[in-house]
């Protein structure tokens, strides 16, 4: 690895983590949740990291989401455990599941179908264990799951508690449409559309028999504004909330001072021709995901709201002026600029392959801080 002691030392692209917003993040959803008195399990698919994974759990490397056994294997190699995978059981992972509900105490599964609980029989667990097993409902984010007002979520709750070595470990929803929202009124009507539909659909397991222990709902925008409903739930599985973005920005989930990450990039050509600059990040670094749809591109270029990302290849991105003539005096070549991402997640995903991460003391204006960084080079 390399050392860095200044950010102007860092090879570029650099994916940049501020740790203390990360940690003031974390501490708030764990607050959000010990007053609600529910359990927080965070998903991890966000950051992909040891580190956050150990704020967002306070240290105790138990509950948690992931969404690829690669996350899974990863986390239970380093002594995390009660691992939830919370992606439609694939047919051709089972035998990888079952690797990890035999080594692990406990390693969940999702299902919303016969067909997938079938394949679970076919492979019974080692040493007696059963199979721990969520039910995905789907309620209106229209992506994965059984709608909990049709008969056939009753019929396949059933199944899965009768089933020989399968325990129904859990409901679990997940609040895409939040996403949608704009503002916290909007955000709060999806979470208590979703809490309402999910403890409705709890209600019924009950009245006919099934016992179902546990109930999940969860993401970024719903659980940064709960309502008083969640109470009643068991759990809550946001993930993006450790680093926020400008996406979560706008929909209202957090303000821009709660965003802990950048992208730094160079400058590496002056184009006064076409009132351009060329930096050395394109969509390998940053991903396609805003579309180009805000009002400063690609993303917001920090310190700089004059300036606009407007458009990338796979390794080049172009910066101009949202008007006027572009002053390339004040960005000499070699210059950093700090990008703020429209959506994390798909950053990291993107930078997963190809990037290490480290720690390093870097100075500020404000002192010295410490930052995560992840430095994918192009």
């Amino acid at each position: 690895m390399v050392s860095v002691v200044s950010v102007q030392q860092l090879l570029t692209p650099a994916f940049t983590v501020d740790i203390q917003k990360v940690e003031n993040n974390a501490r708030r959803m764990i607050e959000r949740c010990q007053a609600l008195g529910v359990q927080l399990r965070p998903h991890m698919k966000t950051h992909k990291t040891l580190e956050c994974a150990d704020i967002m759990t306070g240290g105790s490397r138990r509950c948690i989401v992931v969404s690829t056994l690669a996350e899974a294997r990863f986390y239970a190699d380093r002594g995390f455990d009660d691992i939830l995978y919370a992606y439609p059981l694939p047919f051709d992972k089972v035998d990888v599941c079952a690797e990890l509900a035999e080594c692990l105490e406990m390693f969940h599964v999702l299902i919303d179908s016969e067909e997938a609980l079938a394949e679970l029989t076919k492979r019974q667990l080692k040493d007696g264990k059963s199979w721990l097993v969520w039910l995905k409902v789907d309620c209106s984010n229209g992506r994965v799951g059984v709608r909990p007002e049709d008969p056939a979520a009753l019929i396949l709750a059933k199944s899965i508690a009768e089933c020989e070595g399968v325990e129904l470990a859990g409901v679990y929803a997940h609040c895409g449409n939040s996403y949608q929202a704009t503002g916290v009124k909007e955000i709060q009507a999806v979470a208590q559309e979703t809490t309402t539909a999910t403890l409705g659909f709890m209600e019924k397991l009950e009245k006919a028999g099934v016992r179902c222990p546990r109930c999940s709902i969860g993401s970024t925008p719903t659980c940064s504004h709960p309502i008083p409903d969640m109470a009643r739930l068991n759990e809550l599985h946001p993930g993006n909330y450790i680093f926020y973005d400008v996406q979560q920005m706008m929909i209202g989930s957090c303000q821009m001072d709660d965003i802990a990450v950048r992208v730094l990039t160079r400058v590496i050509g002056h184009y006064p021709q076409r009132n351009q600059l060329l930096v050395d990040c394109g969509w390998m670094a940053l991903s396609l995901h805003s579309l180009g749809m805000l009002p400063t591109g690609y993303a917001i270029i920090d310190g700089h709201p004059d300036l606009k990302l407007v458009g990338m290849t796979q390794e080049h991105g172009k910066i101009e002026p949202t008007s006027g003539k572009l002053d390339f005096d004040k960005f000499p070549l070699g210059s950093l600029i700090s990008l703020i991402p429209y959506h994390v997640s798909a950053l990291v995903w993107q930078c997963a392959d190809s990037c290490y991460s480290k720690k390093a003391l870097l100075p500020t204006q404000e002192g010295d801080c410490t930052l995560d960084l992840l430095i994918g080079y192009s």
